[in-house]
């Protein structure tokens, strides 16, 4: 398979973030874990993927997101939030808002119901991007944007992400054929970055993979999640009052560290292509390891929240009437809806992201019957 050759100026900037690794892992005697490595590739200031210039989401970018496959999926998001902002401050906080298309679709469907709507952005150029396509597509409604660079000190609203968690750098960890447990990491190998392990000494890493790894036969690979977890902790902590609605892909525990997945989850995205060596296109792929969610609801709550329900993406958009709002779009011979209706399969169809996709969320403080967990919920799986 022959990828689209990145341009010069794309290939510039890989090789001044190439430089700027080599640097850091010779800073520390030709080896770092791989979350440094994967955290410089995704955030290092100014060349990193997510902290460069170039269009990540959508038919010109990497990857396609839910938010801007079709409005349906934010309007149909939009009945779950209408249900829950009469019980906060009205305020909504995104995380990973991408190209700023949900932020923009849900301003249109709630800009009477929204307060305030808080984007955390660490990137700049995103972030004026999110900025331009708002106030094109919810000019009545803009001016409710917040963009705010680190977190607030407290929430009182919905907090949402949608395909964040999965972006967040990870701990490689290989059993071997002894049964010891080493730390994956990167070193410089004939000036070429390389998989390199060592013995795992640090403790909670210990504890996570005697957790979650102690029935597995060597040889096995695969990633823990403590960035995701402590993310999780402290948003719960500023949590006030409110609720918390992650989307993402990723298994329940068993699922994630089955004895058949021995090699992790860990992929990148280089121009709609999965490519499965991170040291390919650095800068340029974005690379993404699926979600734990047994430990995500775990973080919850640990943190004292309440765990209001785990399911497929497909059984949260259908409780929700997504099917009903196609129906509203149009004839179904027509152009409008045909269009739609592709999109929405793609939505809910268990062999897309239907299935692979699952939404977990979690309350402080608010009394209403979910709509969007009225069946087909599988915390028990957790």
């Amino acid at each position: 398979m022959t990828l689209p050759m990145p341009s010069p100026a794309a290939q510039q900037s890989s090789a001044n973030l190439q430089t700027l690794l080599a640097e850091e892992i010779k800073k520390y005697g030709n080896w770092i874990p791989f979350s440094r490595f994967m955290e410089l590739v995704l955030y290092a200031p100014q060349y990193g993927y997510y902290t460069g210039g170039s269009h990540k989401i959508g038919n010109d970018g990497d990857f396609i997101t839910a938010p801007t496959l079709t409005p349906l999926f934010a309007r149909t998001l939009a009945r779950q939030l209408q249900e829950l902002l009469p019980q906060t401050a009205g305020n909504i906080y995104e995380f990973g808002a991408g190209t700023g298309q949900l932020a923009a679709d849900l301003l249109n469907n709630l800009s009477n119901s929204i307060n305030r709507y808080y984007i955390i952005e660490i990137s700049p150029e995103l972030a004026a991007r999110q900025k331009d396509l708002i106030q094109t597509l919810a000019p009545q409604a803009a001016q409710k944007i917040v963009h705010l660079s680190a977190l607030p000190e407290t929430f009182d609203g919905i907090i949402i992400g949608n395909e964040v968690l999965d972006a967040m750098p990870v701990e490689i960890i290989r059993k071997d054929e002894g049964g010891s447990f080493e730390h994956v990491g990167v070193c410089l190998e004939n000036d070429r970055f390389t998989y390199s392990a060592r013995p795992l000494h640090d403790l909670q890493l210990s504890a996570l993979a005697s957790l979650y790894f102690p029935k597995i036969s060597p040889p096995y690979t695969s990633e823990l999640h403590p960035q995701q977890y402590a993310f999780i902790r402290t948003l719960a902590s500023r949590l006030e009052h409110g609720c918390m609605i992650f989307i993402d892909y990723g298994f329940d525990a068993a699922q994630y560290y089955h004895p058949q997945r021995n090699q992790g989850t860990l992929i990148g995205h280089y121009r709609h292509h999965v490519i499965h060596n991170p040291f390919d296109f650095i800068g340029l792929a974005d690379l993404t390891a699926h979600v734990n969610f047994t430990d995500i609801a775990q973080a919850g709550t640990d943190a004292g929240l309440d765990l209001i329900g785990y399911l497929p993406q497909s059984h949260f958009l259908l409780n929700l009437g997504i099917t009903e709002l196609l129906a509203q779009t149009g004839q179904p011979d027509s152009a409008a809806y045909i269009r739609e209706a592709a999109a929405v399969q793609k939505l809910i169809d268990q062999h897309e992201m239907g299935e692979l996709f699952k939404v977990i969320a979690f309350g402080k403080n608010i009394n209403i019957d979910w709509t969007g967990f009225c069946f087909g919920d599988i915390c028990h799986k957790l």
